[in-house]
């Protein structure tokens, strides 16, 4: 249970508020919009490529859906100019879609590309546009969704692991940047969600401590949000991985490589 004080500040920063969220037409996206709906949200906007789920999910919580590829820096600057002056300015974007690509250095440069353009460089864009709004307007908050790979690692795919650490980076430094100016930062990085994007995943390579529901993802995100805290874990047990591997690198390596083994040999 959310004691008072907590459900307060959840008020604060969701209450009458104007959302966006990416990627908001089902999974993670989609809880939080309805989430952030039942909390008292002036309007959430879901932005996905996929219009017609956005506006189901849009037409469910009296949202508003707008077609935005994250991976086209003009769409970006779209959803962001029609919100502001359509709706009302920002209080929160949530740069939720992501998307996943197997593989490693056979990876090619277009896909790698595609990969960072929509992990990574749809949040340096977000920011690009709204930090320099937000800190003039006397605050605001980013809620950016990354992965536990971006604090671990993903076998399997090395350009997921690679920019999922860089979205949790980029993250870090908007909070050490701007915080003290009343930027508020958050990044969220679950392990396996049940979610379209895990549906042709091996998900052994995702979900160690268990597949946890889009809608259990929300909760935690509007408590954490309620404590103003920069590091999401719907899965609490990456927390101690992420100190075991700063502890000792060397022996966290050796693990990975064992559990690597482990799963090439069942699936073999």
């Amino acid at each position: 249970m959310i004691n008072l004080f907590k459900r307060d500040k959840i008020k604060m920063i969701l209450k009458d508020k104007i959302i966006v969220i990416t990627g908001g037409a089902s999974g993670i996206g989609a809880a939080m919009a309805r989430r952030f709906a039942a909390e008292g949200a002036k309007k959430v906007i879901c932005a996905d490529r996929d219009l017609a789920g956005a506006q189901a999910v849009a037409d469910e919580i009296g949202g508003v859906a707008i077609k935005t590829d994250v991976s086209l820096a003009t769409d970006i600057n779209s959803l962001i100019e029609t919100v502001e002056a359509d709706i009302g300015p920002i209080d929160l974007f949530v740069s939720n879609a992501g998307i996943i690509t197997g593989g490693g250095v056979e990876v090619d440069d277009a896909d790698w590309q595609n990969i960072w353009d929509i992990n990574v460089l749809a949040h340096i864009r977000v920011a690009r546009i709204l930090v320099p709004k937000m800190l003039e307007r006397g605050g605001g908050y980013l809620l950016n969704t990354a992965s536990a790979a971006g604090l671990l690692a993903q076998i399997g795919s090395a350009p997921y692991s690679v920019t999922k650490h860089a979205a949790v980076s980029f993250a870090e430094w908007l909070a050490i940047t701007h915080g003290a100016e009343g930027l508020k930062v958050s990044v969220l990085c679950p392990q396996g969600v049940d979610t379209p994007m895990i549906a042709g995943v091996d998900t052994s390579t995702v979900a160690k401590d268990g597949i946890v529901t889009p809608e259990h993802v929300a909760d935690i995100c509007v408590e954490a949000m309620g404590d103003e805290r920069f590091l999401i874990l719907p899965h609490p047990k990456v927390g101690e991985y992420v100190k075991q591997k700063g502890a000792d690198p060397e022996r966290w390596i050796s693990g990975m490589q064992r559990w690597q083994a482990m799963l090439t040999e069942q699936s073999s």
